[in-house]
């Protein structure tokens, strides 16, 4: 049986994921009792337990809840079939907003911790996010190779290359808790430079 198929839903499902996800975030998963998860959530341990039977499946809840609706939300905004620049540019963007999310980076710090332990919850927090992405990104770039936009030999290390150019500078401050926030300019700075670094690597030559 699957973790998903063990989580039961209900009418106060999102109800407990929301308290889940602020109690998490908040006392970190060791320090987060069921009990307090139940009383952000407004409802009993009972019904808490009916929707999920241990602390672990509902933490992979909040984590794959989470980076799935950011994911989806920024899918919906980005057109495919336009020119490299420009999708490339937009893909940067939702990456890059993504990782300097407050509660991501938690989310983050909070798998990468308990993950020697809980190998699942970091396992969790890569399907749902980055390796979600990688995919993603290898969707797209395969069409853009077809469309003789792009080309690219190697589109899975392509794909994880670009992410990584999108994290320059930024994810390491924010882990090392050299800076907390970035400007615009910060951002739009490490997203430029990540699109021009990839098309020179990968663009059609002119």
């Amino acid at each position: 049986m699957s973790q998903a198929d063990q989580i039961n839903r209900g009418r106060k499902f999102d109800q407990v994921l929301e308290g889940a996800r602020t109690i998490f975030l908040r006392d970190g998963f060791d320090g987060a009792s069921v009990d307090d998860i139940a009383k952000e959530a407004g409802v009993s341990k009972a019904t808490l337990y009916s929707y999920f039977p241990d602390k672990r499946l509902m933490f992979v809840e909040v984590v794959r809840s989470q980076l799935k609706e950011q994911t989806d939300s920024a899918v919906a905004t980005i057109d495919f079939g336009a020119a490299p620049e420009v999708v490339l540019s937009l893909a940067a963007s939702q990456i890059v907003e993504s990782m300097s999310c407050k509660m991501n980076e938690g989310l983050y710090r909070l798998c990468v911790s308990e993950s020697e332990r809980f190998p699942e919850l970091g396992r969790a927090f890569y399907a749902a996010g980055p390796a979600l992405v990688h995919e993603l990104l290898m969707d797209y770039l395969r069409c853009a190779v077809e469309r003789g936009e792009l080309v690219i030999d190697d589109i899975d290390l392509a794909a994880y290359l670009f992410i990584e150019l999108c994290k320059s500078e930024l994810h390491p401050k924010l882990l090392f808790g050299i800076c907390d926030s970035f400007s615009r300019e910060e951002k739009e700075r490490v997203i430029r430079g990540a699109v021009a670094m990839f098309l020179a690597r990968y663009g059609v030559p002119t």
